[in-house]
């Protein structure tokens, strides 16, 4: 009976609470701060819903602010410091992410919400429901944020330990934008081989269509809305009392399988499809992609053309740029750094999940991925040639 006095069911809800609320947003901030470019990409749809959009070239850099505050507000409430203002905080953020991901699931702007970035994909209104449990988790934290008491009292500890966590949690973010992600879960990644997740494998089945007619009786004037196969079947076609008004709509009826990469398409200058040729290529070849060639990093490209130099001289091995610029930009960079490498172009999309890193490198073979780099982390051709090119020459 006098346990039961001591700990009171609040005692035990709270204390839920605070580890179930504090592991989630832990866990949120560090997959996120994983890839802080592509959650940057993700609050870019978000401003442009909102008409926010000059805060674009800033995405990034709040993301890492994002990604660092969910850590750090996770950390010090399972630590319970500084526990009236860490309620606060939660309460205010988790009131604005649960307004944000409502108002992508009902007006149907956002597809995904990326709170768990690519790790993890969520549907908005998945994300809703996760949010309205962490709200109910926090207004128990709100409510009895008095009760937290922290696990070190004395305050200059406190101190320095949440000065490490926020060095820490800022620092995740920081490392892995000009480095890459600790884990990559994008289909691009080392190891994949890009043809096999382009095409549907044997045996599944994509996603099944309907078309829906509009059909206008000529005499009476009475419109009609039928599917493709009730307008086969009942062969309306043949009905000259009927006509067809309007565009046909495509309704999906039934989610088939995910292609993981259903948008790559390469085009040379003259908007020929290169794709298969480029990434099926039996030999090494390296793939420097600068989705953006006004905000690439000039000077990483010129050391990438150093490298390919050395590479094609050695090893002929072939070289090509991937942009998502116009063909006038491409060729103004091409000539003013006196790039070595063929220039091809594919949309932004798939651009910006084949590397976060602009310029980034990808070493392929067979269309497989063998190694990817971004612009900081390229190793100089004599390590490439000791890791990939001597060996696969000796092997002939």
């Amino acid at each position: 009976m006098q346990t039961s006095q001591s700990h009171p069911p609040t005692h035990y809800l709270l204390a839920f609470s605070r580890i179930v609320t504090g592991m989630v947003f832990i866990f949120s901030g560090f997959i996120k701060a994983n890839d802080p470019t592509g959650f940057g990409y993700k609050l870019e749809e978000y401003f442009h819903v909102f008409g926010t959009v000059f805060l674009n070239d800033h995405a990034v850099a709040i993301a890492v602010v994002i990604c660092g505050l969910e850590m750090l507000l996770g950390v010090l409430l399972l630590l319970g410091f500084w526990g009236r203002t860490v309620a606060w905080g939660l309460l205010l953020l988790i009131l604005f992410f649960t307004f944000l991901t409502f108002y992508s699931a009902f007006f149907e702007v956002v597809t995904s919400c990326g709170c768990f970035g690519d790790a993890i994909p969520l549907t908005p209104w998945q994300s809703f429901g996760k949010d309205l449990v962490l709200l109910l988790l926090i207004l128990v934290i709100f409510i009895n944020r008095e009760q937290i008491r922290p696990l070190v009292s004395d305050r200059y500890t406190q101190s320095i330990i949440t000065v490490v966590v926020v060095v820490i949690s800022l620092g995740i973010g920081i490392y892995t934008l000009n480095f890459l992600p600790f884990i990559d879960f994008l289909p691009y990644k080392k190891g994949n081989n890009l043809p096999k997740l382009m095409t549907l494998p044997e045996g599944q089945v994509g996603d099944q269509y309907e078309i829906i007619y509009t059909l206008k009786n000529k005499a009476t004037g009475v419109e009609k809305r039928v599917s493709d196969k009730v307008y086969l079947a009942e062969e309306l076609w043949k009905d000259e009392n009927w006509e067809i008004i309007g565009d046909p709509e495509s309704k999906l009826v039934k989610k088939g399988y995910q292609i993981a990469i259903p948008d790559l398409l390469i085009s040379d200058a003259n908007g020929d499809d290169v794709t298969h040729e480029l990434i099926e290529n039996p030999y090494y070849n390296l793939l420097i992609v600068a989705w953006d060639l006004e905000k690439t990093n000039t000077e990483a490209l010129r050391k990438i053309n150093a490298l390919v130099m050395n590479a094609a001289e050695a090893y002929n091995v072939r070289a090509v740029l991937l942009t998502a610029s116009s063909t006038q930009e491409a060729e103004r960079i091409s000539d003013e750094l006196n790039l070595l490498t063929e220039i091809f172009y594919a949309d932004a999309v798939p651009l910006k999940s084949m590397v976060r890193a602009n310029p980034g490198v990808l070493l392929m073979q067979h269309g497989t991925v063998i190694d990817k780099w971004h612009y900081n982390t390229l190793p100089d051709f004599d390590t490439l040639d000791q890791l990939y090119f001597s060996k696969a020459y000796q092997d002939e």
